[in-house]
């Protein structure tokens, strides 16, 4: 891929909600595809046997062949790539196994190289709560809006393993922002990489990447690394736009444009802990959200209107009361914070310093935790950056940071500074 595509494929990138609002009205194009890309609700690869087989975090379930388009019109495959979509092994918050699914695209090139073929364990960004949303059926469509990294990640000749997470894709509803689940998610969907035969990944090493919601991925993901999955050869972390303490971001995020993300979360939330209720807390609008909310998909022209509903809205006005003042509830969002463990391979934190959506002050409070606890961290920040286009110039950065970690290549970091 040349530089300048890369550059072209950035740019669009820079808007969220622009790709969002384009794929929602390609929907229709994308229900007329067939039938071996039916969403994710109307496909039986998505519904795992119950019980579940025999194994660890990571198992193959199942997988089969698929397509990794950046064409939403005619679905054609992108060239030198091969694609599975894989059901594998993870655990839940609380360490119940579960399956969860997710996709494995490999270079056809050989990879030349030092050592084995790199493998990036990408989390992505918000997609949602419906299944239509999971990132192995979005990227078979050309409605993703991260297929552009994924994209320049292949053309460096490293693999890319994409996980759903908890609930996205498969039945249940998706754990959202429960970093624990995430972690894990992503953690074992490299193992299933390395396990899935064809794709000849064993081995490989790791590195792992996020942004936004995938920030929160990645940084659990690191934090839990050492202890959950030592058998992999982690070398390097990318975490940007990092939501890394949900009480503070819900503060920030009441009575703004953005306050139905906050919803989502809770919704994720109830989901992981049912002894939550959620549901005890809302009122009539609150339960009306709730029921538009549990399938809303970002990239969707339903997704967007109910997101435009919220707009500027607050707690109290879907609530009868509280459920963030409630102990019980902050005792789950504070076990989901980061920052109580020091990473074991070197991070790059990003943050936009007019971050609309995650505030800059958490994000800097999580890296001063890393830092403290003697993580290695690369802490950068954008002036002249709101969160998407932190995404967009995150990205440059956490390429080159990545494809040094893969090279050996030291890095001190500036926790010092």
């Amino acid at each position: 891929m040349s530089i300048s595509v890369r550059r072209v494929m950035r740019a669009a990138a820079a808007s969220c909600l622009g790709i969002a609002m384009a794929a929602a009205a390609l929907q229709g194009t994308a229900a007329a595809a067939p039938q071996d890309s039916r969403p994710p609700a109307e496909d039986p690869f998505y519904t795992p046997p119950e019980p579940l087989p025999a194994g660890a975090p990571g198992d193959v379930i199942r997988s089969r062949p698929s397509v990794f388009t950046m064409d939403p019109v005619n679905h054609s495959p992108y060239e030198g790539v091969k694609s599975w979509q894989v059901l594998y092994r993870s655990e839940t918050v609380q360490g119940r196994p579960t399956a969860v699914s997710g996709t494995v695209l490999v270079p056809t090139e050989a990879w030349t190289g030092q050592g084995k073929r790199p493998l990036v364990s990408y989390g992505v960004g918000t997609r949602g709560l419906g299944d239509a949303c999971a990132p192995s059926y979005t990227l078979t469509q050309g409605m993703d809006y991260e297929e552009f990294f994924v994209a320049d990640a292949l053309s460096r000749g490293w693999a890319v393993a994409v996980t759903d997470m908890e609930g996205l894709g498969t039945p249940g509803q998706h754990t959202y922002e429960v970093g624990g689940s995430q972690g894990k998610a992503v953690l074992n969907m490299a193992r299933a990489a390395q396990r899935l035969p064809d794709a000849g990944l064993g081995g490989a090493p790791v590195g792992l990447w996020g942004y936004s919601q995938g920030g929160t991925s990645t940084g659990w993901a690191a934090e839990l690394a050492q202890t959950y999955a030592p058998d992999l050869d982690l070398k390097g972390v990318f975490a940007g736009g990092v939501p890394a303490d949900l009480l503070a971001v819900a503060k920030g995020l009441d009575g703004s444009p953005f306050v139905g993300l906050m919803f989502m979360a809770a919704v994720g939330y109830d989901a992981a802990y049912p002894e939550l209720d959620l549901e005890k807390y809302l009122n009539d609008s609150g339960r009306e959200l709730l029921r538009k909310a549990e399938h809303l998909c970002l990239v969707s022209v339903d997704g967007i209107g109910t997101l435009a509903g919220t707009l500027f809205k607050k707690i109290s006005d879907y609530t009868s009361s509280d459920p963030l003042s409630t102990p019980e509830w902050q005792q789950r969002l504070n076990a989901n914070k980061l920052g109580g463990t020091a990473p074991a391979v070197p991070v790059l934190q990003t943050q936009a310093v007019y971050d609309e959506i995650i505030p800059f002050g958490q994000a800097d409070t999580l890296h001063k935790a890393w830092c403290a606890k003697g993580a290695n961290v690369t802490w950068k920040t954008y002036t002249f950056a709101e969160h998407a286009t932190g995404m967009l110039w995150s990205e440059p950065d956490a390429m080159t940071f990545l494809a040094d970690r893969f090279a050996g290549k030291p890095v001190t970091g500036n926790c010092a500074a």
